[in-house]
Formats: C-alpha cells, structure tokens, sequence
C-alpha cells in the first residue's frame, strides 16, 4: 500500500520553512508522496455550509491557502523521489489549457512525480470568485479533462466542446510520464466513480469508513471491467487522530493509538485501498508549531508498516 501524507499549506503553519521540513522528512520516513489541496477564499457569509464539519463552518486555517501547484513546484525543488499530489484541484475553476501546462511544468521538473487528483466543487462562492457557472460543473468538469488529457497526448492538438476551444496548436511542454500523469477522481457520488472510470485512473475518496468504502470499492472495480478497464487505484484521504491511550469500545476508525490505527489500515488493505493521503490535525489544521506534526507523521508511518 502506498502511504500519502498532507503539507503544511495552509495558515499559519503554511511557511518555506515548515514545507522543506516536512517533505524531506517524508522522504526520509519513506512516505511515498506528499499531498495540498486547493481553496480559493474563505467567505464571510457563505451560500451554503462547508460540508466536512459538523457546524458547516469553514476551519480558519482555510482563510490563507498556498496555491497547489507553485507549492509542489517549491517542494519538488527540495526533494529527489517523493511524489508530489493534488486533492484535489478543481477543475472548473481554471482553464484547460494554462492548468494542462502549469501540471506537464510540474511534471518536468519534477522528473515525473505528479499525481493529479481532481474534483468538481462544491462552494458556490469559489464558483461565483472564479467566474465560471456553478449549473452544469458536472458535465464541465468531464469536458475540462477530456481537453487536459488530449492537451498532454496529442500533438498537434485542437478541441471544440460545449464549454471549452482550442484551435489546432502545438502546445508544449508535454508531462515527462506517459501517456500523463496519474488522474484520480475526488468525489462520493455515483457520477464521481462513472467520471473514474471513464476518464481517470483511479478514485480518491475522502473520510469514509471501511464499511461504506468496501461497497463502493466493488462497485468501481465492477464498473471498471464492465468498461472494460484494467484495474482502478484507490487513494483514501483520512484525517487521524493518534491518541496515547485507546477511546475505547466506541472508537472510530483513524481515532486511537497506533496499534488501533494500524488495525485500520490493515482492514483498508484487505478491502482493496492501494494507498492512503494522511491528513492529521497537526499538520496544517493547526496554528501550533510544525514539531507535533512531526511526529505524528513518525507515528502515521510506523501504523502504515
């Protein structure tokens, strides 16, 4: 199983300093890749609530985010093999063509280490910031990658879609890995998983316990060979919590010690998980300094063994 762990991108935790330390130190942990995410704004009186807390209020931390792809370029600079990966960029708030090359110049001088994890939104207020239409984002989205992937593939390329155009063009540089690098699909619904396999290289699911996950695993993999696909990666993004002592009978999966947390990767295992992005509090969710996170990404990769 490959094992992920998240950057210290956002808030006051988000510095260069704090960056180095932590993708060197995965690096020397043997983390396989490192992780950021994409936020646009933290609005003061929001069209809807945030759909990860229980009060729907955005964390503070998000009121300052460093951008996703200028933070992997940073990172890629101070590290030699691990890879470097977004969950998830939103596709629609960009254009097809200056993210395709923004990625394919990660790609590059990162020597082929990115991992592209991609969704279509949820927050009606980023839509509104980045001038793109929130009806329709599903079928958007679909577009926006069919164009990413022929913008990395083919050469000459040239599209004319519903929502995007690019006149027949060289455009340069292409990604370093071939055909492109990796596409993983964020998302629960059942569009997220058809978007997986029709356009994507696996599925990127976030906080589900292994019982709701398990179902949704089979029916991805079923997809898959109905398509006639070979087989699909699953990257889970968790959120742990490492305790000293276990909560006890009422535990939750990812909440507990490390034995209990390496429990609970092993039962994702035998599931069908084939990596995990680990998303501790300490690290980035946190206005305290970077040292616990630290440790806890010790602590993460000790479970993970």
């Amino acid at each position: 199983m490959q094992i992920g762990i998240s950057l210290p991108q956002l808030g006051p935790q988000a510095t260069p300093e704090n960056l180095v330390r932590c993708a060197k130190r995965a690096e020397e942990l043997g983390y396989d890749s490192v992780w950021v995410l994409e936020r646009l704004l933290w609005p003061l009186r929001p069209q809807e609530p945030y759909p990860a807390t229980p009060d729907g209020g955005l964390p503070e931390q998000y009121q300052a985010v460093l951008d996703p792809i200028e933070t992997l370029t940073f990172v890629a600079a101070h590290t030699k093999r691990v890879r470097l990966g977004t969950s998830v960029l939103v596709l629609p708030y960009h254009t097809p063509i200056q993210l395709a090359r923004r990625i394919a110049t990660l790609d590059v001088l990162s020597a082929g280490r990115v991992e592209v994890g991609i969704g279509t939104g949820w927050s009606r207020d980023e839509y509104a910031a980045a001038g793109t239409p929130f009806e329709r984002r599903g079928e958007r989205t679909d577009e926006f990658l069919r164009v990413m992937i022929d913008l990395w593939t083919k050469d000459p390329v040239g599209f004319d879609g519903s929502f995007y155009h690019i006149p027949e063009s060289k455009v340069g540089p292409k990604p370093v890995q071939k055909p492109h690098p990796p596409i993983y699909v964020g998302g629960l619904s059942p569009k997220a998983l058809e978007r997986s396999v029709q356009l994507a290289d696996g599925w990127n699911p976030v906080g589900l316990p292994s019982a709701a996950l398990e179902p949704m695993i089979r029916q991805l993999h079923e997809m898959a060979a109905w398509a006639r696909r070979g087989r699909l990666k699953v990257i889970l993004r968790t959120f742990p919590f490492v305790l000293e002592e276990s909560p006890g009978s009422e535990r939750r999966e990812f909440v507990g010690t490390v034995a209990e947390i390496r429990d609970d990767i092993s039962r994702l295992r035998d599931i069908g998980v084939d990596g995990l992005l680990h998303s501790p509090p300490e690290i980035g969710f946190s206005n305290s300094p970077i040292d616990l996170g630290l440790t806890r990404m010790e602590q993460l990769m000790e479970a993970s063994q």
